[in-house]
């Protein structure tokens, strides 16, 4: 087989007018030619962090949508799917992603569970990480979110990164907001990389003491704005990622919209690939091809290097989308669950308390981080009650794994002036969280949760609508065509609820996300992120 057109060779930073030979899904030659095309091949597009579980799809599923978008490889945490089934649905993953061409590269998830104060469905200890780290096709010991384990030298912690090292396999890092002498410990026990930088004088000092920034745009959390002006000097150390993408986020676009972000701002087009399509490769030790000869046959042939529409992507030399069009096939896969707790009472939302003054979990859009402030209550037969008109609301995080009572407390910024919105979608132990103008109606939308085994809700008083995710209650077995035109259809809802929130499904479930500063809801109560351990909901 022969492609031709204008070849980026990113690493030699030159424009090639030629053809790509390609033989047993290999590059056997790069050549000059004579041709009209005015399209350009460049390498493919690698994610270099994702939680495949956030696009509410399997792996198969997912890559039939990410290859239309150029995108050839990505370097997945398990970690959510880990933290509901454990080693079992790590292996779901890999021999699921096996199926179709795209690259999956898994690591072996490091916190699970993230933190002690939650409820998880499943443990991975040092043992089974040393056991998982074995496995050829486990890459890299995923994002290492308990960076005070680090930092205090818990011995747990340091036994995960040290069968890391002696595979020979890098260590991702998460320490958001984390500098000076604590960013240099935490470096100098092997971490390499960090995707949770949100300013730019965060991961600049990363940068400065070694460590590899990866810039973030996902559904939720947002970072390229704060960060992209790094890239033209550190573009050697720097990569794309989504982290968390949600399917009618996934339809519209993936890295290539990066790519195109950082054109438009001047940024020289050789530096941008290079963060887009090499860095990983390198960093990982992925076996994807960089556009050199002996290279696997891992390119993409765009119409620009300004907007990079996606006009034809190859995967080991196979053909797998075509302007717009992907030509992987739907897969059979055993769909496991791990759903068991029973429906709740309205009662078991009641909050009975006599404090004047409580703590509000604020919820910030477009960040997983939230602020804690204080608000006046609003109490109604002796029940703590959400108060709509300022913006108040009662959320609950209700255990998913065994029946236990519902833990309670109070956000702001959700804004829903009516009904309930709901999700087995909470990060790390995906337990159920919801917000809601009432009792009532977070116990609907709590209990369709648990009749449907997962999913993603909204409901009032004259309607319901759920997403179904039956695979571990965080994934459907749906395409992304599918999924990703009912979760838009959720989304409006929730918006016609009142949200103001750009993707209020997506920050609903980073609510329960402990190991992110500052305020946060588990099962187990109210959580300090700063000083990571509970606080009371009234304030003294």
């Amino acid at each position: 087989m022969i492609v031709q057109g204008n070849i980026v060779d990113i690493l030699n930073k030159r424009i090639l007018k030629g053809e790509i030979v390609v033989e047993n899904n290999r590059i056997l030659e790069v050549r000059e030619a004579n041709h009209n095309k005015e399209n350009y091949i460049l390498p493919g597009f690698v994610d270099a962090h994702i939680h495949i579980e956030s696009s509410m799809l399997v792996p198969s599923e997912f890559a039939k949508i990410a290859v239309v978008h150029g995108t050839v490889a990505t370097v997945s945490d398990p970690h959510e799917i880990a933290n509901v089934l454990g080693v079992k649905g790590v292996d779901f993953m890999i021999e699921n992603g096996k199926k179709v061409p795209l690259k999956f590269n898994f690591g072996a998830p490091s916190c699970v569970p993230a933190t002690s104060f939650e409820s998880a469905g499943a443990i991975i200890d040092s043992d089974d990480i040393q056991k998982i780290m074995e496995n050829p096709d486990i890459k890299y010991l995923a994002e290492m979110m308990n960076y005070p384990g680090v930092l205090f030298d818990d011995a747990e912690v340091l036994k995960k990164i040290q069968h890391a090292k002696n595979n020979n396999k890098p260590i991702d890092g998460h320490a958001p907001g984390l500098r000076g002498d604590d960013v240099t410990k935490y470096i100098a026990a092997g971490i390499s990389t960090d995707h949770e930088c949100f300013s730019y004088e965060e991961a600049l000092e990363k940068l400065q003491k070694g460590m590899k920034v990866i810039i973030r745009e996902g559904s939720a959390a947002k970072n390229f704005e704060a960060l992209i002006d790094l890239l033209p000097e550190h573009f050697e150390n720097m990569m794309f990622c989504s982290d968390d993408k949600h399917p009618d986020d996934l339809l519209l676009g993936h890295i290539n919209q990066l790519c195109e972000r950082a054109v438009a701002k001047g940024i020289d087009v050789f530096k941008v690939l290079q963060a887009a399509c090499i860095n990983p490769v390198k960093h990982y030790n992925l076996e994807v091809g960089l556009l050199q000869k002996g290279d696997f046959a891992d390119f993409v042939i765009v119409d620009t290097l300004e907007k990079f529409n996606v006009l034809e992507t190859y995967i080991n030399g196979e053909l797998v989308a075509k302007n717009g069009k992907s030509f992987i096939k739907s897969v059979d896969f055993e769909v496991l669950n791990n759903f068991n707790t029973d429906k709740k009472q309205i009662a078991d939302f009641r909050l009975e308390s006599s404090a004047k003054k409580i703590r509000v979990i604020e919820a910030l859009d477009g960040e997983l981080v939230t602020n804690q402030i204080e608000s006046d209550s609003l109490i109604v037969d002796g029940n703590l009650v959400s108060n709509t008109t300022t913006d108040v609301l009662k959320m609950t995080v209700v255990n998913r794994y065994q029946n236990d009572e519902p833990a309670i407390a109070f956000i702001k910024n959700f804004g829903i002036k009516e009904g309930a919105i709901a999700s087995s979608v909470g990060h790390d132990s995906h337990n159920i969280i919801a917000v809601g103008v009432s009792d009532e109606a977070i116990c609907k939308a709590v209990n369709l949760i648990i009749e449907n085994r997962g999913g993603v809700c909204a409901v009032n008083e004259s309607k319901e609508k759920i997403v179904s995710l039956p695979v571990a209650g965080i994934m459907s077995d749906k395409s992304a065509q599918e999924i990703g035109k009912a979760y838009a259809e959720l989304d409006t809802m929730a918006k016609q609820m009142g949200s103001k929130l750009r993707a209020p499904y997506m920050s609903l479930s980073f609510m329960a996300l402990l190991v992110i500063p500052s305020l946060k809801l588990s099962d187990k109560g109210l959580f300090d992120g700063n000083t990571f351990q509970f606080i009371s909901l009234g304030v003294e």
